[in-house]
């Protein structure tokens, strides 16, 4: 058996170093041939059918008004009933013709089948599901005295999109629908604070890469994977080591410090026009793609990068960290942050 290994240890680095060599060049002609043809033969979604979870703010919200400006039928499903009824009008204002208000919390399974079957029973069909609902946390692991406090931020991210996209399929798999799923960069940065959202989003990428295998050509699946967009994470909302939504734009400054911060108009555009020209895969900004780079090739000074300028001593607070102290001495935050998130 360890000689089996050995051999394929040899065999397979050389195979594999043969097959990129050979079939890169006209791959990426045949990617590039592809992608202007999907440009050029865009979807139209006018009259089509969009549910987006998590529309009540940032991406989602956006999400809608790109797809009413587009002649869409939306279904807008959060937990504030208010906020969406908001997003509703303004939605409808835009240019969406049927607009519906599902207020339901994706992590619980009823829910996720309540607000596919109530879109469907409404419009008689589904046409594009777009996953987006999502909290973060922005504490050290150490820091929750109870490890459960997490557990919405995996129920949420993760087990959220999971339920709504079984309880879809059927749906999209007749009308030959898309599945778009708003991941994050992060699941593959390993930035402090941020590890039990980024393992979601992580679990969310490699969930539907597999789906995406699994259902072949029946539906298509984007998988968006964001930097920092405007939303209420870049705004200072995140789940406390307590288990309570807390808004600390303190601790966000710490996070994000001098970063920029995109703005969802442009984001929301990004996402859309990707989705109808079919794309696997969108990172926005499209800048953030480098820094697979740098994981890949570089893990032990992105790690460095990461610790310096994030991570304090035990005995020194967060809002001390160099990261804060860039934004705060350099004074750029007018210029890296949307007026909305100051």
């Amino acid at each position: 058996m360890n000689l089996v290994h050995q051999i394929l240890n040899v065999a397979i680095s050389l195979i594999t170093f043969m097959t990129i060599l050979i079939s890169l060049p006209p791959l990426l002609f045949l990617r590039f041939v592809i992608s202007n043809l999907r440009y050029i033969f865009s979807e139209n979604v006018a009259g089509k059918v969009v549910l987006i979870t998590g529309a009540s703010s940032g991406i989602g919200e956006h999400l809608a008004y790109e797809y009413a400006r587009r002649g869409a039928c939306l279904a807008l499903v959060a937990r504030r009933r208010q906020h969406l009824q908001n997003v509703a009008k303004t939605a409808h204002h835009l240019g969406a013709p049927d607009v519906i208000v599902i207020p339901a919390d994706v992590s619980k399974l009823e829910d996720s089948k309540h607000f596919i079957t109530e879109t469907v029973e409404h419009f008689g069909r589904l046409d594009h599901l777009v996953n987006n609902a999502g909290i973060a946390t922005m504490s050290m692991f150490e820091e929750f005295t109870c490890v459960t406090n997490a557990a919405p931020v995996m129920e949420t991210n993760f087990w959220g999109s999971v339920y709504s996209t079984h309880f879809a399929i059927p749906h999209l798999r007749t009308s030959k629908g898309k599945i778009i799923v708003i991941a994050s960069s992060g699941a593959w940065l390993p930035a402090p604070r941020l590890a039990l959202y980024s393992a979601s989003k992580a679990a969310l990428v490699i969930f539907f890469e597999t789906l995406r295998v699994e259902l072949g050509g029946d539906i298509g699946i984007t998988i968006v994977t964001p930097g920092l967009i405007e939303s209420e994470l870049t705004k200072g909302k995140f789940l406390s080591p307590e288990g309570k939504m807390v808004v600390d734009q303190e601790m966000r400054d710490v996070q994000v410090s001098a970063v920029p911060v995109e703005p969802v108009e442009r984001c929301s555009k990004a996402i859309v026009d990707s989705v109808c020209r079919g794309d696997r895969y969108l990172t926005v900004p499209s800048w953030m793609r480098v820094t697979v780079l740098w994981k890949m090739f570089l893990p032990e000074i992105l790690d460095w990068c990461n610790r310096m300028l994030l991570v304090t001593k035990p005995e020194t607070p967060p809002t001390a960290a160099p990261s804060k102290k860039i934004l705060d001495y350099t004074g750029v935050k007018s210029a890296m942050y949307p007026p909305s998130i100051q």
